[in-house]
């Protein structure tokens, strides 16, 4: 199929949620230099991000149609087989484009080398061409990416890339029963983290060693295993933080999920709960009582562009 677009994922940059805010860049100064912060840095930022931005679409348009979606339009915007997509701007808005592609590959621009590290950020203003060339030609080189999904008894569904957050959206314990190959438990936890090989190394890495649940799953496995280092198509979970009474267990704290493998979660809160993914709480799904999320592995993968 002939590709027709390029679409461009941008975010905003921090200057601009800043004047958003308070009207004027003046009055954004005042209040970041009132603060004792360093306006010099934010406007800084946000001159090379356009900088960037500027190049990158100029040599784009040579070559291709192109449109500018905003990151809070991804929710609502259809992608097709005709689009390629580009994102420039920092990981997470990776991360959270791959949910919304369904499947087409992306190719991610590194606006600020020397401010982001950009691990996936293959490519910058200076060399994205090649990709765009070789995507139009069929002719890339990409890594897949398994995502995780949540998907509830009424239907509704939730990707995540990185990782899926399930329990109260307050600091409050969040109550649900929890299913898990054939052994199902009562839980009042601080939630449930699911995550992706992706994201590994964030969200979940820092929960590790967090409770005496986690160390005997640790102690069954050798001792040389890193055990936020698993399988592509596998998703690990976490439980928060679980609290063991007369009505609650903490037996099941860890495991991992394959394709085969899924998590059941039956939600037995009456309001707050939420089940949201790659850290952005305004993209989430009610998970109230008598809702019930199956958590396993999307359908959908992550395809990006690493190199022509």
């Amino acid at each position: 199929m002939t590709i027709e677009y390029a679409i461009i994922v941008k975010n905003k940059t921090r200057l601009e949620l800043l004047v958003e805010q308070f009207n004027t860049q003046a009055q954004a100064k005042f209040y970041i230099e009132r603060s004792g912060g360093s306006f010099a840095d934010y406007q800084a930022e946000h001159e090379q991000f356009h900088e960037a931005f500027a190049l990158m679409q100029r040599q784009l348009s040579s070559v291709i149609k192109n449109k500018i979606v905003d990151r809070s339009f991804l929710p609502s915007f259809l992608f097709n087989d005709r689009h390629l997509v580009i994102v420039i701007g920092q990981d997470g808005l990776v991360a959270n484009t791959a949910k919304y592609v369904n499947g087409i590959p992306i190719i991610a621009v590194n606006p600020d080398i020397s401010r982001y590290d950009g691990c996936l950020l293959p490519f910058s203003p200076d060399n994205f061409m090649v990709a765009v060339e070789k995507v139009i030609a069929k002719q890339f080189i990409a890594k897949t990416v398994t995502l995780a999904e949540a998907r509830l008894n009424d239907g509704q569904r939730l990707l995540a890339f990185n990782d899926l957050f399930i329990g109260a959206s307050s600091h409050i314990s969040a109550r649900y029963k929890i299913s898990y190959h054939s052994k199902t438990e009562e839980h009042s936890s601080s939630g449930v983290i699911v995550s992706t090989a992706s994201g590994a190394t964030g969200w979940l890495s820092s929960i590790f060693n967090m409770t005496l649940g986690i160390s005997q799953f640790l102690a069954k496995q050798p001792a040389d295993k890193n055990l936020t280092e698993f399988n592509n198509d596998q998703l690990m979970f976490v439980v928060r933080e679980p609290f063991k009474s007369k009505k609650t267990q903490a037996g099941i704290v860890a495991g991992i999920l394959t394709g085969q493998t899924k998590l059941v979660l039956e939600s037995f809160m009456p309001s707050n709960g939420v089940i949201f993914s790659d850290g952005i709480e305004t993209d989430f799904l009610k998970f109230n009582s008598g809702a019930i999320a199956t958590i396993g592995i999307a359908k959908e993968k992550a395809i990006l562009v690493t190199a022509g």
